[in-house]
C-alpha cells in the first residue's frame, strides 16, 4: 500500500489577529480548538502518521493536541516563515518512509478526513508518482500531497513561502481534486474566525 504521512503546519505567528491577540489556532469551533479539530480530522483519514509542526506559543498548541496520537516537531526558526516548517515536518521520522507527504494548513477548519481520504486516494491511484492538489471550482488551494522525489526540492525552500513554486516547477503530473469551498477557507483574521462559526479565546 502506497503510504502518505499527514504534516499539519500550526507553527506560525498569526501576525494578521493583531498584536497580542487571540491566537487563531486556539480559537474554538464547536468547543474544540482550531488545531485540535484539524488535527482530528488528520487522524481520521486512514494516513500513516501525523506531525503537527509547531513555533510560536508551542505550549499552548501542545496542550490543545493532548491526548492525540501525533508527533509534535518544533521549528525553532519558525519566524523565518512557512518553509523553515515544511522543512521541520519533512524531516520528522514519520514523514521520512513514506510515499507522499500531505501538507495541510492548521487554520482550515472546513477540511474533512473525508476530504483528506479523497486526496489520499488519488495519490495512491497515481502510484504515488504526482503531485495531488484540493481544489475548488478550478482554482488551486490546500491541502496538497507532494511525493517523496520532491523531498529535495523541499529542503532547498527558504524564508516566508510554500510548495507552489515547487509544484509550478515540477515536471510531475498534478492532478486537482476538488472538494470544494474548504479548499480555500483559512481563517486569518479575528473576522474570518467568528464568520466561520467559531469563537474567539484570550
Amino acid at each position: 500500500m502506497i503510504s502518505v504521512a499527514i504534516i499539519v503546519l500550526a507553527a506560525g505567528r498569526a501576525s494578521r489577529m493583531g498584536q497580542g491577540g487571540s491566537h487563531k489556532l486556539l480559537a474554538e469551533f464547536e468547543g474544540v480548538p482550531l488545531v485540535r479539530r484539524v488535527a482530528e480530522q488528520a487522524l481520521g483519514c486512514g494516513a500513516a502518521s501525523v506531525t503537527v509542526v509547531t513555533g510560536h506559543r508551542q505550549e499552548e498548541i501542545a496542550a490543545a493536541l493532548s491526548g492525540l496520537n501525533v508527533r509534535l516537531a518544533c521549528n525553532a526558526d519558525y519566524a523565518s516563515g512557512m518553509a523553515s516548517s515544511l522543512i521541520a515536518g519533512f524531516s520528522a521520522p514519520e514523514a521520512r518512509p513514506a510515499d507522499g507527504v500531505l501538507v495541510m494548513l492548521a487554520d482550515m477548519p472546513g477540511v474533512t478526513a473525508s476530504d483528506l481520504r479523497t486526496l489520499i486516494d488519488a495519490f495512491r491511484a497515481s502510484g504515488g508518482e504526482a503531485i495531488v492538489r484540493a481544489v475548488s471550482q478550478g482554482k488551486r488551494g490546500n491541502p496538497v500531497i507532494l511525493p517523496q522525489s520532491l523531498r529535495s526540492e523541499v529542503f532547498r525552500l527558504t524564508g516566508d513561502v510554500g510548495a507552489r513554486h515547487i509544484i509550478e516547477a515540477s515536471d510531475l503530473p498534478i492532478i486537482d481534486v476538488d472538494i470544494g469551498a474548504a479548499a480555500h477557507l483559512d481563517v486569518d483574521t479575528p473576522d474570518a474566525i467568528i464568520a466561520a462559526g467559531g469563537v474567539l479565546k484570550a
